[in-house]
């Protein structure tokens, strides 16, 4: 178990957070979520020691080990691989090392005798002898094949770094572990693996991630950080963000009564209740929601962006047509003979083991790139907004953000100043920032701008790739929300699981030796044994 006691942290006169008491115990997972800049990170670093609180305590129970995703990739560069991994259990490192010290002296002594007899005794109860073993099988399931387990880590690619990082965080069972965005990085396989492993985990977990279908999957318990307090909340991330909508709204209504508002409460937990008894942490989650109390959900402070796509013209029936597409880099075929129609009102994902191929697909249909074989045809009602993968060209003029986004306006009237600053204000750029500079954006800013671009042109198709990175948490709900909203079509890719199996009603998987296309749901797609079979055969 891990305490947390009248915690308070400020930075001059600002306050993140104050007088918090927390317990974390074994068998539970908790998600720390909270809009940009609330502290979670620094948050988690306090529970790790990192950072001094300004007032209060973090306590660890006597006895008990704690490991922590590291954040410095270059921190173990001079190591190789396997040895990174099991330096994630400092003790049995140590032992290791003093070990191999001891049986190195070429005088070696009755006296080191007796310390290694006592060595070895604390490396079998620490069951170093599987160490090696366990290392390599936890980076084999997390995708990195064993010819690289024993390369020094300054020679891997970084995102390779970052998941024997996560390795070495996992390493050694561990009775506190500490993940803050464990998810970056890793494909759909990896982060399913993962999922996997912190459901089995028995002791304690504590989590920051933007993955809201990785947060559902995982956590029995939301940390919010909000109003300068850190709450605990019982449940996952849906749970929590549709309770605190609610809470929002009966508050916002004067006139419905006690009762009716409490019965509405008990009616959602009881629904989401059900729906937890088909997780995978069924039994323990649905104790924990039956046991609920209803004082415990409070509306929140979080601000969400008015993401809301329009078409100015409706589409007729002839949307898209591609025709035998090809194309290659470098010598490298990265799709080939690739034949679909869209039909009006699609909303399809395309997917593959390769993003390289799909943002070369996506500046095809947007006439940036050329294919090497094959066509494609727009409707003539069609009309289309791009949201592209890379937006740094977008920003490389000096304008305040009013006259960045006045220049994708369509007509007089949203060019006014009046309502580009409303419109910024819904995408939360309010007061003095609208007019700062667009080159100092943050990603999420830009994404923001880039989401607002789309929202002027009211395309009738909307292309977008990766659209979600660099975005928070509240700006993804919105989007997704969008989306789902858009009667128009869209082709679209992302890493975000809770955004494609909500928004597609049909996958396109893109290889370099053919192409899959099914009218089905995500989850769907993924359990689907013959989409396997014929995966397997195209990337062989």
């Amino acid at each position: 178990m891990i305490s947390v006691n009248n915690l308070s942290l400020q930075f001059g006169k600002r306050t993140l957070f104050d007088d918090v008491n927390l317990k974390f115990v074994n068998g539970n997972c908790y998600g720390v979520i909270g809009a940009n800049g609330a502290g979670k990170s620094t948050f988690l670093k306090i529970l790790t020691g990192d950072q001094d609180p300004t007032r209060g305590r973090v306590e660890l129970e006597p006895g008990k080990r704690m490991a922590v995703l590291s954040q410095n990739h270059f921190e173990f560069d001079e190591f190789p691989v396997l040895q990174t991994v099991i330096m994630g259990h400092k003790r049995l490192f140590e032992i290791m090392n003093e070990k191999d010290a001891l049986y190195a002296k070429p005088d070696f002594s009755d006296e080191d005798g007796m310390r290694a007899s006592e060595l070895e005794g604390e490396f079998a109860d620490l069951e170093g002898w599987n160490a090696e073993t366990d290392a390599a099988s936890l980076l084999s399931n997390l995708g990195i094949e064993e010819a690289k387990h024993y390369m020094l880590m300054k020679d891997l690619a970084s995102d390779v770094k970052v998941r024997v990082l996560l390795a070495q965080a996992l390493f050694g069972n561990p009775d506190v572990l500490i993940l803050d965005e464990p998810t970056n990085d890793l494909d759909l396989k990896t982060i399913s693996w993962l999922e996997d492993f912190l459901l089995d985990f028995k002791n304690t977990v504590i989590v920051v991630s933007h993955d809201r279908h990785f947060l559902d999957t995982v956590c029995t318990h939301v940390c919010d950080i909000d109003f300068s307090k850190i709450n605990l909340f019982t449940g996952n991330y849906t749970f929590w963000y549709q309770s605190s909508q609610l809470a929002t709204r009966q508050r916002s209504d004067k006139n419905k009564k006690a009762e009716e508002k409490k019965k509405e409460l008990q009616d959602f937990i009881a629904r989401f209740s059900a729906n937890a008894s088909k997780s995978k942490q069924a039994t323990s989650r649905r104790k924990m929601l039956d046991k609920l109390d209803l004082d415990e959900i409070q509306p929140s402070s979080r601000r969400y962006p008015g993401i809301n796509f329009h078409s100015e013209r409706d589409a007729g029936n002839q949307i898209l047509t591609v025709t035998n597409l090809s194309k290659t880099v470098d010598g490298e075929m990265l799709f080939k003979d690739l034949n679909f129609t869209l039909n009006k009102g699609d909303k399809v994902a395309i997917v593959s083991k390769n993003s390289v191929a799909i943002t070369a697909f996506f500046e095809i249909l947007n006439k940036n790139s050329n294919p090497d074989t094959g066509e494609f045809l727009y409707g003539t009602t069609i009309t289309t907004a791009y949201l592209p993968n890379d937006n740094t060209s977008f920003f490389v003029d000096d304008l305040s953000l009013m006259d960045w986004l006045r220049q994708y306006a369509q007509t007089d009237e949203e060019k006014e100043e009046v309502n580009i600053r409303g419109f910024l204000g819904r995408m939360l750029f309010s007061g003095e920032e609208a007019f700062k500079s667009a080159k100092v954006l943050s990603g999420g800013e830009k994404v923001r701008c880039m989401l607002s671009k789309m929202m002027f042109a009211k395309a009738n198709l909307l292309m977008m790739d990766e659209p979600t990175n660099h975005l928070d948490l509240e700006s993804i709900t919105a989007l997704n929300n969008g989306m789902n909203d858009f009667n128009g079509t869209i082709i679209f890719t992302s890493h975000d699981h809770e955004l494609v199996q909500t928004v597609a009603n049909r996958i396109i998987e893109i290889t370099p030796t053919g192409f899959i296309d099914k009218m089905m749901p995500y989850d769907e797609y993924l359990k689907d044994d013959k989409i396997a079979q014929l995966q397997a055969e195209l990337y062989a």
